[in-house]
């Protein structure tokens, strides 16, 4: 499985930016997706998924609300509608798919041992 996740950049706070992660290798309606971040200095945590039908959960309190995590099986695509970003919303961000269907959504890292690169937020005050 590939990831690659893009659309990352430099947004001033109250600001908006929609992350998108491209999946390949294999059936990608078939499982879910999920959104991670790691600041500078902080672990990563986990902060939406997405299952396979399109449920969803947000594992981060802090952007429910403003954050939207949303796929598109027929580009085998995720994304992660980012709005009213802060300051606290800079990290690298990382697309992450799990090894296993029926985990449905999952906030669990050990459940996905699929990574791509990430994307670099930065929210300047």
């Amino acid at each position: 499985v590939q990831l690659q996740a893009s659309g990352g950049g430099l947004v001033q706070a109250g600001g908006s930016l929609r992350l998108s992660c491209a999946a390949s290798g294999r059936t990608f309606s078939n499982y879910g997706m999920g959104w991670f971040r790691q600041a500078p200095g902080k672990e990563r945590e986990a902060v939406a998924s997405i299952s396979w039908s399109g449920s969803t959960t947000y594992c981060a309190e802090s952007v429910k609300g403003r954050f939207t995590i949303s796929r598109d099986n027929a580009k085998s695509t995720m994304y992660l509608q980012m709005n009213s970003l802060a300051p606290a919303d800079t990290a690298v961000y990382y697309c992450a798919a799990p090894s296993r269907r029926n985990y449905g959504t999952t906030c669990v890292s050990d459940h996905y041992p699929y990574w791509g690169r990430g994307t670099q937020v930065t929210v300047s005050s």
